[in-house]
């Protein structure tokens, strides 16, 4: 797949998840096989006002490209300010959030709420393309709610702008994350529009995204949640889309390492303070399944340091003999 003049290899791209999809996280899923990964969204009035967590947001590691910046906004000059300012950190692409459905992001007029306003979405795709050299791109959902579904407008709205993909997220703003994702938009999505579309939700196993792709037709898969604690679901995807190969599920072991690797690295990109904090998630996510899982969460949320973490790594393989 191309997205503009950037080749893209594999079959699904990590999903732009806030608080999630951080550097440690994004790099060993690009270790994994992601075919390309998205910052957490980084807020346009915030790079206006020289925030420094905005600037934190933007940084890219070799490790983990094609990787590009995703923004949040509603005003296409303060948007193409900065896509700009946004290109001292190398995105390969700048990625614009049309989709998210937080409360607090949608009333301030941004996230899934430019859906309301497709001319709106034209005009920030279009101030944000003529400002920056690379590829933009945007993602968006199905409507925000059953009673406005416009995704394919919305599409076609950010197409004529000068976006070079779309990825759908087969769910409005008002059902978040549940039910069930409607992969039928996403495949109206796809015959809408001339430009690579991405499908987004519910994207679990190897299995779900390949029949993502043969439902919808679209040109790659993105996971998100699926990927949290599971991060060699990437690989899976290659090797079951490109070989026909079912790949067995990483031994306990060699998911503790896993874990282990990620671990250390947030705790060495932010410090083992705010690392460890962070970290409390990701290790839930990783021990879910596994026996006595309530109570080994209940200690992984109150870990401070990684001595303590790796006391909990020496519990979990005791807990499971």
């Amino acid at each position: 797949m191309k997205i503009g003049n950037l080749e893209i290899e594999g079959f699904a791209a990590l999903a732009p998840m806030a608080g999630v999809a951080d550097r440690a996280f994004r790099e060993l899923c690009a270790d994994f096989g992601s075919a390309y990964c998205v910052s957490e969204m980084v807020s346009a009035k915030g790079i206006s006002y020289h925030s420094k967590k905005s600037a934190q947001l933007m940084e890219i590691s070799e490790r983990e490209r094609p990787c590009g910046v995703q923004l949040f906004g509603s005003e296409p000059d303060t948007m193409a300010f900065a896509a700009e300012f946004s290109l001292k950190y190398s995105p390969d692409f700048i990625d614009i959030n049309m989709g998210c459905p937080v409360p607090k992001v949608n009333s301030i007029g941004c996230g899934c709420q430019l859906m309301t306003d497709p001319e709106l979405c034209r005009r920030i795709v279009e101030a944000v393309s003529s400002a920056v050299d690379i590829p933009v791109t945007v993602k968006i959902r199905k409507g925000i709610d059953d009673d406005h579904i416009n995704a394919k407008a919305v599409a076609q709205a950010c197409e004529a702008g000068g976006a070079k993909a779309v990825a759908v997220h087969g769910r409005t703003r008002a059902q978040m994350y549940k039910p069930y994702a409607d992969w039928n938009i996403i495949r109206e999505v796809k015959e809408a529009v001339r430009i690579p579309v991405i499908g987004n939700g519910d994207v679990e196993t190897a299995a779900d995204a390949a029949r993502l792709l043969e439902e919808t037709g679209c040109d790659m898969v993105m996971v998100g949640r699926g990927a949290m604690g599971n991060p060699w679901i990437f690989s899976e995807i290659n090797a079951y889309l490109s070989e026909g190969v079912v790949l067995a599920s990483p031994t306990l072991s060699e998911r503790m390492n896993i874990m282990c690797r990620h671990i250390e690295k947030l705790c060495e990109y932010k410090g083992e303070d705010v690392g460890m904090r962070e970290a409390r998630k990701h290790i839930a996510w990783y021990i879910k399944g596994l026996h006595g899982a309530a109570a080994l969460r209940n200690d992984a949320g109150r870990l401070r340091t990684l001595d303590e973490f790796y006391s909990l790594i020496k519990r979990v393989m005791l807990t499971q003999e």
